[in-house]
């Protein structure tokens, strides 16, 4: 029998989900009727179940509360917004306005396993505003109805360091989240937390518990300020950190970084080896116990023997397999060394555990990479381009979904979108920020950025903005060099008619022939480059979808049952509820929000189509695809017996209606013919 909670417009409830895997796991746990024992998992957890056992464990206020916060279903939705996307029918960019912990569990199922990576670059506890509230709900006035809010956006709560429990504040922010993010990882997937010195050792055994301390990758340090400040009380903090940790470390590949122009250059053919570019390495090394140490000769009758206080690198047997394979290389002054070639070594840098503000930005540079784009003081702190990219390269793919559910200034979206254009990636960014208003004093403000996320919005249209710029400045450069190379040409044409005598082939040509020959080269090569970036920026993702976190459309979602009444006639009272709250629905709301909400409500990814079945006559049914899931949806307030057949004959079907579109006898025939994993009525 369906309840009450079934004919809800809710995500998963992932916690009933965990119970019924933890029966499909041990049954014994529970009673006959299907209800976990308490008394058989302490037995469990404790065999001896005398007294509490002592164990290292990480807790803090509200930690419980916060973990069921983080499974506990959400009514809210997405609504899409036309007017502030850019290029939304050719993009798979998203860019979500909303609290992040509602939005989160609105991609639970679509994305659940499907995002590679997640970038976070959550507020630090610093006593300011920051605290991102969990007690949203449909009916906060906070969120939804006052005046200010919904012209300005949300304000944040604060977390004073005065308050007792400042640290539980912020944790508990983060737990929530994270627990939700772990589920969208992909199994190969990695997440980066950038993070200070307030919390970076709580944000660890966090990060432990959540992920498990065995797929803890690093704590990279981030050497973020190459001054010292002369204001700071006690040291002046240089550096930040980037905690990273995979999903799971046997499925994760770390990525490299890109190859310096200075590593290569110490590679060298001087003997011209037909292998290509090497490098001369020694066949000893600084450890090693002395009975490995040994003496040979070389069938060139060079001998060789480690240097006094070294140890040989390889064994006797490997030395002449590298002679007879013609990789070592003897110098004039009776050295020998192993070749290394530039062929054989890795593609990449190995990533190292300190990260310079030369090799990926620092905070300065930061601030002058968004103020390029929108001017100064727009947003305070953002974290530079190439720190980012660092992450996206250390994450390992070219085509996956990048994630960042603390938005901020849109700086993760702008690294996707630029390392694609270098590397020709397909990866694809979903943004969250909260609506979060800005300071009416701030150079913001007064520029017309009533909330956080219009930054977000406006950063990346800029972004996009500007790489359109440089695709036009292309192809005006790929014009003005062709209109001088004609010139150039004709220059040449002349000379040779004004004197047969010359050839028309380079070797005698006179030295003014010779000079615009090479203009022409030079041209034509700047053509040729201009081209190809011209390629990769047409097939660059250049847009992205703006969604907002809103109410559902379903009034049912405020129906409260009476506890005076049974299940039965609360259900009752429900179906009226319904057909009283909803009879106008499809009139009253707009169809494309429905089907939003309906759709990522039932697992689909948010680039989901919608393509009219001609076929149908007597309904208007469509096909909705994300590329993995498909199924046809219909919002018409009536369904026709014409439809009904149709559904009985092609049961293999999958369809969604709503609920009040039926009678009794239409969802007897839909739920017969077609059965529960086919046929939803919402």
């Amino acid at each position: 029998m369906d309840s009450i909670n079934d004919k809800m417009p809710l995500t998963p409830d992932h916690n009933k989900e965990r119970l019924q895997q933890l029966k499909a796991l041990m049954p014994d746990l529970f009673t006959n009727e299907g209800k976990l024992n308490s008394k058989e998992l302490q037995k469990l957890i404790d065999p001896d179940s005398i007294n509490e056992v002592e164990r290292y464990e990480f807790r803090w206020f509200g930690k419980s509360q916060s973990k069921r916060e983080a499974f506990t279903p959400t009514d809210a939705t997405l609504v899409f917004d036309k007017d502030r996307s850019i290029n939304p029918t050719e993009t798979e960019n998203i860019i979500i306005e909303g609290e992040n912990l509602q939005v989160l569990k609105l991609l639970s199922k679509g994305y659940r396993d499907k995002i590679k990576c997640i970038y976070i670059d959550p507020p630090y506890n610093t006593g300011k505003d920051f605290v991102y509230s969990d007690s949203w709900k449909q009916d906060r006035k906070e969120y939804w109805e006052d005046e200010e809010v919904l012209e300005n956006g949300l304000k944040v709560d604060t977390n004073a360091d005065t308050d007792g429990r400042y640290h539980s504040n912020w944790l508990n922010m983060m737990y929530s989240r994270l627990l939700i993010a772990r589920q969208l990882l992909r199994d190969d997937g990695v997440i980066f937390i950038s993070i200070d010195d307030n919390e970076v050792h709580h944000l660890r055994k966090l990060c432990d518990e959540v992920f498990g301390e065995e797929n803890f990758l690093s704590e990279v340090v981030w050497h973020s300020k190459y001054t010292t400040s002369n204001d700071a009380k006690y040291l002046s903090s240089q550096h930040e950190y980037v905690i990273i940790y995979s999903k799971s470390k046997d499925t994760f590949d770390v990525g490299l970084l890109d190859r310096t122009e200075k590593m290569d250059a110490a590679y060298k053919n001087p003997d011209g080896d037909e292998k290509g570019r090497w490098k001369a390495t020694p066949l000893h090394a600084k450890s090693g116990s002395d009975s490995g140490i040994y003496e040979i000769t070389f069938p060139n009758g060079i001998k060789w023997n480690s240097p006094k206080g070294a140890y040989p690198r390889y064994a006797k047997d490997k030395l002449l397999d590298f002679y007879n394979e013609k990789r070592l290389h003897f110098n004039s002054k009776g050295g020998i060394d192993k070749k290394t070639y530039l062929s054989e070594v890795k593609k990449g840098k190995t990533v190292g555990t300190i990260w310079n503000y030369k090799e990926v930005g620092s905070s300065h540079q930061a601030n002058e990479e968004i103020a390029s784009l929108l001017g100064k003081g727009i947003f305070d702190n953002p974290k530079s381009i190439r720190l980012l990219q660092n992450c996206l390269k250390v994450a390992n793919g070219t085509e996956s979904i990048i994630l960042d559910f603390f938005g901020g200034s849109g700086t993760t979206a702008q690294a996707v979108t630029e390392l694609n254009q270098s590397d020709g990636g397909n990866r694809k960014y979903i943004l969250v920020q909260l609506p979060e208003a800005t300071d009416p004093k701030s150079e913001a403000h007064k520029a017309g950025y009533k909330k956080i996320s219009d930054i977000t919005i406006e950063r990346n249209k800029r972004v996009i903005d500007k790489i359109l710029q440089e695709k036009a400045d292309h192809e005006a450069n790929i014009k003005k060099l062709n209109k001088e190379n004609k010139a150039f040409q004709k220059e040449i044409s002349k000379s040779q008619k004004a004197n047969p005598t010359l050839p028309l082939e380079g070797a005698g040509d006179d030295k003014a022939i010779t000079k615009l020959k090479k203009k022409i080269t030079k041209n034509e090569a700047e053509i040729t480059t201009a081209k190809e970036a011209i390629e990769k920026i047409e097939q660059l993702d250049k847009g992205f979808k703006v969604f907002q976190l809103v109410k559902s459309n379903f009034p049912r979602v405020e129906f409260a049952p009476d506890r005076e009444k049974t299940e039965e006639e609360n259900m009752e009272l429900f179906q009226k509820y319904i057909r009283d709250k909803e009879s106008q629905l499809v009139n009253v709301f707009n169809k494309d929000a429905l089907f939003t909400e309906i759709l990522i409500k039932q697992g689909f990814e948010l680039n989901y189509t919608l393509t009219k079945q001609e076929k149908f006559s007597k309904n208007e049914i469509f096909l909705a695809t994300d590329g993995k899931k498909e199924t046809l949806i219909c919002l018409d307030i009536n369904i026709e017996e014409e439809t009904v057949e149709f559904f009985k004959k092609n049961k293999e079907r999958r369809l969604i209606v709503l609920e009040r579109a039926l009678d009794t006898t239409k969802k007897w025939n839909f739920k017969h013919f077609m059965g529960d994993e086919k046929f939803l009525a919402f």
